[in-house]
């Protein structure tokens, strides 16, 4: 099962998390895992798990889902997430389920909070 175009061997089940990210070098590790980091503190209550070859987040359903890729960390709020943020997304690539934060910019955490955080929201409503 392969995330997409990468350099990374990516076409591995990993069973968790941290083998996931230890899969990468050592400048991309520290970004999962500040990324990873800011979403557990965003949703204390989320399950980690890997989904679709991907470190994903869970309250019943996906909260997000992220991956690197070789040019890329790639962040997945599903469409709703996009939508909400949509105007905020305007300096970069994105779909409408995904987002691409080129490696050779900073990494937006706070954007990445406040998507989670709506996402968290959005998913206790619908209990």
């Amino acid at each position: 099962m392969s995330t997409g175009s990468s350099k990374y061997n990516l076409m591995i089940e990993f069973k968790n998390i941290d083998e996931y990210i230890a899969n990468f070098p050592e400048d991309i590790q520290q970004k999962l895992q500040e990324i990873r980091k800011l979403i557990k503190d965003t949703a204390p209550n989320a399950v980690e798990n890997v989904s679709y070859a991907m470190p994903t987040f869970k309250l019943k359903k996906n909260i997000v889902h992220f991956a690197a890729y070789t040019n890329h960390i790639g962040f997945y709020p599903g469409p709703s997430g996009i939508e909400a943020f949509k105007a905020e997304l305007k300096d970069y690539k994105f779909s409408k389920a995904a987002i691409q934060f080129p490696h050779s910019k900073t990494i937006p955490f706070e954007l990445i909070k406040r998507i989670t955080e709506f996402r968290v929201r959005e998913l206790k409503d619908k209990r």
